[in-house]
């Protein structure tokens, strides 16, 4: 399903229930983003984001990991699916893989992920134990440019959260999944508007909204 000439062409990657995905599928049906989701692709069959997308009547794909011999083979397949839909924005939501450099750099400037912590703080996995563990008083979720560092792409946007006393796993992650719920639909908004960029300068790389550098924390976003 290509999109229309006036609106950008999204394509989301998923692994599971894709609560993220939905976001985005809400705030393109109400336009809200001047773009549609051409096409959502998993490595992982039967997955519930898989079922979210065709009750949108939005083509799917289901590209398992464990079919290819390589991560450089699987990924040059990913890239040729993803290519059908010439999209303006690759969103990862969900996306359990560690993608080759490769396939970061064919994507380079159109390609984001969130993260469920305030980066650079809590790289990697277990994000929310280790914000309860080190006491922090506040925790949250990062939009970012994807590049070749894991979790390392410049910030574009960040939503903050408190971390009570009594806060387990389970209660700070539904607060943090509330706020990624709002500010990835925004980030994909502005991609979607050509207000996105992502600069590069030696080994650095730096996130632009509206041309203008972000700081370190991306967009300030206090409201």
């Amino acid at each position: 399903m290509a999109p229309s000439a006036s609106k950008a062409s999204i394509v989301v990657l998923i692994s599971g229930s894709g609560t993220n995905l939905q976001a985005i599928i809400d705030a393109c049906e109400n336009n809200k983003i001047n773009g549609q989701i051409s096409a959502v692709v998993s490595n992982k069959a039967g997955v519930y984001g898989l079922e979210r997308a065709a009750k949108s009547n939005i083509p799917t794909h289901v590209l398992s990991h464990k079919e290819f011999d390589s991560r450089d083979d699987y990924d040059q397949s990913l890239v040729s699916i993803i290519d059908q839909y010439q999209p303006k924005v690759v969103v990862l939501a969900g996306f359990m893989r560690i993608l080759t450099a490769d396939f970061v750099s064919h994507y380079a400037g159109k390609l984001i992920n969130i993260h469920p912590s305030l980066l650079p703080k809590y790289q990697g996995l277990d994000t929310h134990q280790r914000a309860i563990d080190a006491k922090d008083q506040e925790h949250g979720c990062s939009v970012h440019f994807v590049t070749e560092e894991l979790d390392g792409g410049p910030v574009i946007l960040q939503a903050k959260v408190p971390v009570f006393e009594d806060d387990d796993i389970d209660s700070l992650s539904q607060r943090v999944h509330y706020q990624e719920h709002q500010i990835y639909p925004m980030v994909v908004k502005w991609m979607c508007e050509d207000r996105l960029t992502m600069e590069q300068k030696s080994n650095t790389f730096s996130a632009l909204l509206d041309n203008n550098l972000l700081p370190e924390q991306g967009y300030a976003n206090d409201d």
